[in-house]
């Protein structure tokens, strides 16, 4: 049997300014799911739990917390773009042209606007991204851009592997 090692995500020199990363997995948003982080986070805007309250606004239903689709969108640019990241440094120029619903599928793809080296760490880059989030329809509901440190190849910390047969 030949064992062949998992995607184990990019490293600094695998990014390259302008390559496009589409992100493979969506993911439809419930009504727990904003519920529970409306609630998790303490946001009491009823406008995302209330429904009695959010058919009474503009949109007759409730709106996702924007913060969920924050994490959402950077949590499915994670295999392409930071799982090997060392910290995160920032998210600059958020916005979101279009609301989230309970019910819409999201999915994202994130485009490399910049990369160099670290100045006081030599084991690691900062690579710059763009990351777009859309429903199923195409339309656009959040885009920001996520400033990383990754390590470099041979870098980062070692994740122990079983070999063939190997029990533990």
């Amino acid at each position: 049997m030949v064992q062949k090692e998992g995607w184990r995500g990019r490293f600094y020199e695998d990014f390259e300014v302008g390559d496009v990363y589409q992100h493979p997995l969506g993911r439809t948003v419930t009504t727990t799911d904003n519920i529970w982080f409306t609630l998790l986070t303490q946001n009491t805007a009823a406008i995302h739990f209330d429904h009695h309250y959010a058919a009474q606004t503009e949109f007759g239903k409730p709106l996702v917390d924007s913060t969920f689709t924050v994490a959402l969108v950077t949590g499915q640019s994670v295999a392409d773009v930071s799982q090997n990241v060392m910290a995160n440094l920032g998210w600059d120029e958020i916005r979101l042209p279009n609301p989230v619903f309970e019910g819409d599928t999201i999915y994202s793809q994130s485009e490399v606007l910049d990369k160099r080296e670290s100045k006081s760490r030599p084991n690691v880059g900062i690579v710059t991204v763009k990351t777009t989030g859309y429903n199923q329809d195409g339309k656009i509901v959040i885009t920001f851009n996520r400033t990383i440190m990754v390590y470099k190849r041979g870098q980062a910390p070692h994740i122990p592997r079983l070999t063939p047969g190997e029990a533990r």
